[in-house]
């Protein structure tokens, strides 16, 4: 015989063992409601008096599976048929039992309850759940109706756990410690198990005893804030097991989804994802509608990996009676949360195209693409049909709008009208946009070889069979930009400026390939090619240029006559006087050309003197002695080569002439 039990517990355990008295003749309904109650207090697993052993075992011993077979066995000696004596004081003992259940609701029910919850202790919810469960499937009116005023009762306590326990959404740190703490190491959920291999997981692990061995408890704070307080889904696990197994899953899973989903929904908000409207898309202007965009692909995976992935895990928990159940509150918490999310993606990917959005698009396809498994098996059945379908058909807009986008860019490269050249030849604003653009393009490799893999060959820019979809696409864009560039080069009248102009542009756009991804995309023979052309516009710059100066130390044409012929001086005096004009005329002009490479600059400038200055110094040591001594020498030999070689160094620096 078992020791008296503690004082404030008589109550308790009298009623557990008459509702198991009452219970034995139905084998599968007793181990329900032993394990129920075993649930609730370890002081009633400890009591030995409490569950009698069956015929022919041991007393106080376990009930082995030979014990059972014996029990419940088909062969010779089976008594299972035979009547027994005490049916009818089992029959009154039930319905004392049944009684005595009724009692309890009815207390609850009653003005003396007042506002009292019946989980405000431990003692008050176990007297009351196992009532409950004794009074599912009794029959009366008296059974029925204390059932239905119980299953009432633990709705609105079911509810009220959900609300308090789940932890306040506080305000603008709250977005900050989800994105820290699950978008990197919440694992993905598992339909077949629960992934414990998370450290934030690890106190819910110790829920229901199989935490694994050696990891100890992370302190509460490292608990992310949207979870259910652990010490709850005990609570919630043992309500909703009465209330599936009184048949009542229906009120159950809405009052579950209702509160979840609005719980989901906040975090939502929380994560900076607003429920927004297709119209509301296409009327929001771009600096908000890009950081929303950026908070999107942040919240995915943060939802998907976080939020629901933990959702989940506590669902599975606190429905572990019902998989049917499980599923359907899933759903039902879990699936605004997503058609919120899907239906921005989808505005997005419907609405106005333009350039600037493209890679925040592409950001969102890639985020959909990398999520999409682990979303589809959050899911099941058809809520998993349902969602995958959308999701993919999302994913195929966002490619279409990525396609899209590329080639509008692509037609406003060509359609660009600018008219006024830049001073000076410099590098244009739509090559430096274009460039960076394009190189960006580069960081989506992976995703844009798909999406561009049947994309119109027209548009891919060439036929090389070597170059990926992207190489194609890049190949096209720049090759539009070059075209655009020439076009623009004839703005200016001088041919030399022209020259200039295009060795900017073209060599900013080859370093821009050179120095990053572009390089493999487009390979090396595409940059030799593109600097053999930059030599072409040196060497045109320099016979624009400086065609004329040279001719003027040349000998050709001068009196053959020599001393001091007056001819020859007069000549000399011309073509003395011709240079320095020529020259000096471009210094004004070229001083305030800009080459903005300071490599190119450089070599233009050696290039200038290495014609220039040998050619000068050669003629002023001909024929400076026909000219020194006489009346105004100086003005015509102004320069010696030292001069000339200081003057080109400030050519192409950007200088504006003095006012």
């Amino acid at each position: 015989m078992a020791a008296a039990p503690p004082d404030g517990q008589e109550k308790v355990i009298a009623a557990a063992q008459h509702i198991v008295k009452s219970l034995a003749s139905s084998k599968n309904a007793a181990d329900d409601m032993i394990r129920i109650l075993s649930g609730f207090d370890n002081r009633l697993s400890l009591m030995s008096d409490l569950f009698p052993p069956p015929p022919g075992a041991a007393a106080g011993g376990p009930i082995s599976e030979a014990d059972e077979g014996t029990s419940q066995g088909d062969g010779e000696g089976h008594e299972e048929d035979e009547p027994d004596p005490n049916d009818d004081d089992a029959a009154a003992r039930a319905e004392a039992e049944w009684d005595a259940a009724a009692e309890v609701i009815e207390r609850w029910d009653s003005p003396s309850a007042g506002d009292r919850t019946v989980f405000g202790s431990r003692e008050d919810a176990e007297e009351y759940l196992a009532a409950a469960a004794c009074l599912a499937g009794a029959p009366g009116p008296r059974a029925e109706a204390a059932l239905q005023a119980a299953m009432a009762r633990l709705e609105d306590e079911f509810r009220h756990l959900l609300i308090r326990w789940s932890s306040p959404l506080a305000a603008e740190d709250l977005q900050a410690s989800l994105l820290r703490r699950l978008s990197l190491t919440v694992p993905s959920f598992n339909s077949s198990a629960v992934d414990l291999d998370c450290p934030s997981f690890a106190n819910h692990a110790g829920e229901g005893g199989d935490e694994p061995a050696g990891r100890s408890s992370v302190s509460d704070d490292e608990i992310s804030p949207y979870l259910i307080a652990p010490d709850t889904v005990g609570a919630l696990r043992d309500i909703a097991d009465v209330m599936l197994r009184a048949g009542y899953a229906p009120e159950l899973c809405q009052v579950y989804g209702e509160v979840r989903r609005d719980t989901l929904m906040e975090c939502l908000a929380v994560l900076g994802v607003d429920r927004m409207s297709l119209e509301e898309v296409q009327r929001v202007e771009w600096g908000v509608l890009d950081g929303k965009m950026k908070k999107w692909i942040q919240a995915l995976k943060v939802v998907v990996r976080g939020l629901l992935a933990e959702e989940r895990r506590i669902c599975s928990q606190i429905l572990v009676a019902d998989p049917n159940a499980e599923e359907e509150c899933f759903a039902e918490a879990a699936k605004g949360c997503v058609l919120q999310l899907l239906n921005f993606g989808d505005a997005i990917a419907i609405g106005k195209r333009s350039s600037e959005k493209l890679f925040r698009i592409l950001g969102m396809y890639e985020a959909l693409a990398d999520v999409l498994p682990e979303l589809e098996g959050l899911f099941s059945g058809e809520a998993k049909d349902f969602i995958k379908e959308e999701a993919e058909g999302i994913l195929v807009r966002l490619g279409d709008a990525v396609r899209g986008t590329i080639a509008e860019f692509a037609s406003a490269i060509q359609g660009e009208t600018s008219r006024r050249p830049l001073p000076g030849g410099e590098i244009h604003p739509l090559t430096r946009y274009v460039m960076n653009y394009v190189r960006l393009l580069a960081d989506y490799n992976a995703s844009l070889n798909q999406l561009l893999e049947y994309w119109d060959t027209e548009l891919n820019g060439g036929d090389n069979p070597n170059m990926t979809p992207l190489g194609h696409c890049v190949l096209m864009l720049i090759t539009h930009l070059q075209s655009k560039i020439d076009e623009k080069s004839r703005l200016y009248e001088d041919e030399a400026l022209q020259n200039i102009f295009l060795m900017n542009n073209l060599l900013y756009i080859v370093q821009k390939v050179k120095d990053s991804e572009l390089k493999t995309l487009l390979g090396d023979n595409w940059i030799r090619k593109r600097r053999g052309q930059i030599r072409q516009y040196s060497t045109g710059y320099l016979r624009s240029s400086w065609t004329r100066v040279l001719a003027c130390l040349r000998d050709d044409g001068l009196p053959q006559t020599m001393g001091s012929s007056s001819a020859l001086k007069n000549a000399l005096k011309d073509r003395f006087k011709n240079f320095n004009l020529a020259f000096e005329e471009l210094y004004r002009t070229q001083t305030s050309w800009r080459v903005v490479d300071p490599q190119l600059r450089e070599e233009l400038k050696i290039s200038i003197s290495e014609k220039v200055l040998p050619a000068y110094r050669s003629f002023v040591g001909r024929f400076r002695g026909q000219l020194e001594g006489g009346r105004g020498s100086a003005r015509y030999i102004k320069y010696n080569p030292e001069d000339l070689e200081n003057q080109v160094s400030d050519f192409f620096e950007g200088k504006r002439p003095n006012a």
